[in-house]
């Protein structure tokens, strides 16, 4: 079956006897992109060299610069080549929600720079476009001619009316579901499932859909090589449903990847899904023949999917003292693709990903150690009309450590080790610029907007911030050289590609134990103390791992055979990146 096979199909599902028109349209505008863009599109393959850095585009200022060119200077200068990828977040003009209520789809926030600035960026980094596909911006020209009740914009967004029954849909907000606005045909009730100056777009409509899969061409054409669909899960409405993980929905991810299989095979869907595991991993999708299946994808979804739970067992791994949980998750982990791992974002720590993960008691205790720490829980509205945490909103380096009594040592160690394991997992990692510098929570941040989310996206002035970073002893230039090292052995080892099976191996609570074992190369075993103690493991020569020395690659000690006769012992929140000597 080819892709215009896959894609017909696909519309068929959505749109029935409409669908060999719907399949025409879709069909000149990929002709029109061949024809605009004839030249080959490099094709991405991820290897173990791969990282991504996620940032806004204006994380870092410098006066009378356009901050894409400022945030280029400083991915160069702080991090070179130890990350290959950038994902900006939203760039384009926007009227909320810092990017996510987006006005213009096609252009790029004249306050952060040109679309020159993307491209040229795009000449040394794959990067990473957010595809906001659910909803626009209520100031969107789009939706001022859904107000004035004009073709084609009157069928672009979704009303819902009486009849239908919304009894059973799943809110990740507590914000109203309809929002009504007065338009030139009538009052009508908006589908609003993230805020009021969000409108959720209509893809009942076949016209909205073509319009969509030309947008993100028109994305593959600017530099775009990796595609995030945010809050994706939402993206289709039917009365009576949870209008959630709907089988159309995943009938469009399914057509976009064939669209872009057809004319863009290296450009890289993500599937962003802030739900539990099982409902997260079915984006992506079934298996395509092998004779079907374009390198580096298998299925016919996402090649990569947000691997939402490890944030959460981070943080229950590191408050409680140990990694069982963890352990447990990442022994049974199962997937058709590679994830994409983080353990922080510009959003909040989801808790919704850890249901049935961990205890209601634990994920209670998440909740009550942000509060502790300075942070803010956001609620979302259960439909037996309670209330539950949603989502975590604080920093990462403030969520592992407790600001009240710092330690310097202790927290740094801390927070490295939690992101060691990140980066020990199979997948591709996506590192938070925040991260990189052991941010704190900005509360003035909060303050200034409102937005509970605001304390983890503290804008920063370049030249404040190289000052910062230049003195070796402070916190940030800690966390920064500790971050460079791990990414720099990360890269060089074959046993850190994302597709290397990893085991984890039987060990106390206290340490956290994962081998990537490949089948030609050296395998590497990541070991961490997730305690304030010191531990001692017992041998481990029944773990099958091979005899002999072993060598840290990230301090360069050799250690004897702990396989054999000698125990390995670790001090407090050490980590080991272990491959034979």
């Amino acid at each position: 079956m080819t892709a215009r096979d896959r894609m017909l199909e696909q519309l068929r599902l959505l749109y029935g006897d409409n669908s060999e028109a719907v399949a025409a349209s879709l069909h000149e505008r990929i002709d029109h992109f061949r024809r605009a863009h004839p030249q080959a599109i490099r094709p991405v393959e991820l290897t173990e060299r791969d990282a991504l850095l996620i940032t806004y585009g204006d994380t870092v200022r410098a006066p009378n610069e356009a901050p894409l060119h400022t945030l280029e200077r400083f991915i160069h200068t702080q991090l070179g080549d130890l990350i290959t990828g950038v994902h900006i977040l939203p760039f384009y003009p926007w009227s909320s929600d810092d990017g996510f209520s987006v006005i213009d789809y096609r252009a790029v926030d004249p306050a952060l720079g040109a679309w020159a600035d993307v491209r040229h960026l795009a000449q040394d980094y794959l990067l990473m476009f957010d595809a906001v596909i659910n909803h626009a911006s209520a100031q969107s020209a789009w939706f001022q001619a859904y107000l004035r009740d004009e073709p084609p914009y009157r069928d672009y967004f979704l009303a819902a009316d009486t009849t239908w029954d919304l009894h059973a849909v799943a809110r990740p907000r507590t914000l109203p579901l309809l929002t009504p606005f007065e338009t030139a045909a009538g009052t009508r009730l908006a589908w609003t499932t993230f805020s009021a100056d969000q409108i959720d777009l209509n893809y009942a409509n076949p016209a909205l859909l073509v319009e969509i899969a030309d947008l993100l061409l028109f994305y593959v054409a600017q530099g775009a090589r990796l595609i995030r669909l945010d809050a994706i899960a939402y993206l289709w409405k039917q009365s009576g449903t949870a209008c959630i993980h709907l089988p159309q929905t995943h009938a469009v991810i399914k057509l976009l990847r064939a669209l872009l299989d057809e004319v863009a095979p290296g450009v890289l869907l993500i599937t962003e899904t802030n739900v539990p595991h099982a409902a997260n991993v079915s984006y992506f999708g079934a298996p395509l023949p092998a004779a079907e299946a374009p390198l580096p994808g298998r299925t016919d979804e996402a090649q990569l999917v947000y691997q939402f739970p490890l944030a959460p067992l981070i943080l229950h791994t590191f408050g409680a003292g140990s990694a069982a949980a963890l352990g447990r998750w990442v022994r049974d982990l199962e997937a058709p693709g590679p994830f994409f791992n983080f353990i922080a974002s510009h959003d909040g720590i989801g808790v919704m990903p850890a249901l049935g993960l961990l205890r209601a008691e634990e994920i209670a205790a998440l909740a009550a150690r942000t509060l502790a720490h300075g942070g803010r829980i956001s609620y979302r509205n259960n439909p037996d009309g309670t209330q539950s945490p949603y989502e975590l909103n604080i920093t990462l380096y403030d969520a592992l450590n407790d600001p009240a009594h710092p330690d310097l040592d202790t927290d740094v160690a801390r927070f490295l080790a939690a992101q060691a394991i990140m980066l020990a997992l199979a997948g591709l990692p996506g590192v938070y610029v925040h991260s990189l510098i052991g941010a704190r929570n900005c509360d003035v941040c909060v303050e200034a907007t409102g937005r509970a989310r605001s304390i983890n996206r503290e804008k920063f002035d370049l030249g404040e911030l190289e000052q910062q970073l230049a003195d070796p002893n402070q916190r940030m230039r800690l966390v920064l050289d500790g971050y460079r090292r791990l990414l720099r052995v990360r890269r060089a080892q074959p046993a850190f590609h994302p597709n290397v099976p990893q085991c984890v191996l039987a060990t106390p609570p206290a340490v956290f134990a994962l081998l990537r074992q490949p089948v030609t190369d050296a395998p590497v075993l990541c070991v961490v103390n997730v305690t304030a103690t010191s531990v001692t493991l017992p041998l481990l020569i029944d773990m099958g791992l091979p005899a002999g020395g072993w060598r840290d690659l990230l301090h360069g000690h050799t250690y004897a055979d702990f396989t054999g006769e000698t125990p390995l012992h670790l001090e407090p929140y050490q980590t080991l990146w272990l491959t034979p000597a």
